[in-house]
């Protein structure tokens, strides 16, 4: 379907090719399309930008030709159809518009008409928890998360930080199993673990939520505030790498047996923090003797020594072994 209005017009804008425009629209209000599908299918349909806009409801949503719908205003070249109470659709096609154009913007205002009385966005008297809830869900379409940011008070486009929280956090949250997810864009002192997710406008909060929670499986007793910025690479594999692969990594089960000796791991961790088993020894408040005696007992059971490049390696399986956490 993509761009078929550019080949409609380059045969013929005649009677028929303007009955099959007006019966894709009809195709999509008698579906009780979404305000996405509609965004979107135009889109393909025109082969250029379109975008939908109802201030009243929070929503300004656009799609450029078969791209996803996302949250944007119209270019200033724009053509644009004002509806009742402040909606507008718009097309904007690059140089000399197609013959059809005006046929699409009107058809496109009509349907905007009728699906925006029947779309299933959320409703004001939902509380803060179930809006923040749909802000985050991977599975709501553009115009919900639209919709429901707009009832909590944010605009679409505005940054905004998500954060994944192991205790009580301040800030407008909902508790989603066992973690607490926080909208913000300070970052508050906790007691617990805390996973910083990146600053991104608020209608990409479902992608900032996943970020969080990754950074929040990296955190650790010494560690327990853990910015998704900083992870780099360590957040691709969180992603690509199971449980059972990360156990079965020799030194990730060689520091499982580390683990039984008590303060082992956090001195481990301190020297990977620090680079220095002096710095290190000064963190914990242990003379640097006592931590190089410990630390040779470490690199018999890791099987490697722990000078610069070892220490690479250890930080690497100590990141890991927080995954099984």
């Amino acid at each position: 379907m993509r761009g078929l209005l550019l080949r409609l017009s380059g045969l013929d804008a005649d009677a028929e090719s303007a009955v099959r425009v007006i019966g894709f629209f009809d195709r999509l209000i008698t579906e009780r399309a979404g305000l996405d599908a509609l965004v979107r299918s135009t889109s393909e349909l025109a082969g250029c930008p379109v975008g939908l806009s109802a201030p009243g409801q929070g929503l300004a949503l656009r799609a450029d030709a078969g791209g996803a719908v996302t949250a944007g205003s119209a270019p200033a070249r724009a053509s644009v159809r004002a509806l009742e109470g402040g909606v507008q659709v718009w097309v904007a096609r690059e140089g000399t518009p197609a013959p059809l154009d005006d046929m699409l913007l009107e058809r496109f205002a009509i349907a905007a008409a009728v699906l925006l009385e029947h779309s299933s966005v959320p409703l004001p008297e939902l509380g803060d928890p179930a809006l923040i809830e749909l802000v985050l869900s991977e599975s709501v379409g553009t115009a919900e998360r639209s919709r429901a940011l707009h009832l909590l008070g944010i605009a679409a486009t505005a940054p905004l930080r998500v954060l994944a929280a192991t205790g009580e956090v301040p800030g407008r949250s909902v508790l989603l199993g066992n973690v607490r997810a926080v909208l913000g864009t300070e970052v508050p002192a906790v007691d617990g673990r805390l996973g910083v997710g990146p600053l991104l406008p608020a209608i990409e909060a479902a992608k900032a939520w996943h970020a969080a929670r990754t950074a929040l499986r990296y955190t650790s007793d010494g560690e327990p505030v853990v910015w998704w910025e900083r992870l780099g690479g360590l957040a691709l594999l969180a992603e690509q790498l199971d449980s059972a692969d990360i156990a079965a990594l020799p030194d990730v089960r060689a520091l499982d047996r580390l683990a039984a000796e008590p303060g082992m791991i956090t001195m481990l961790d301190a020297l990977c923090a620090t680079g220095s088993v002096r710095k290190a020894a000064a963190v914990l408040h242990r003379h640097h003797s006592t931590m190089t005696v410990r630390l040779a007992r470490a690199e018999s059971v890791l099987g490697f020594e722990l000078d610069s490049a070892g220490r690479f390696r250890l930080h690497l399986a100590l990141m890991l072994r927080r995954l099984l956490d």
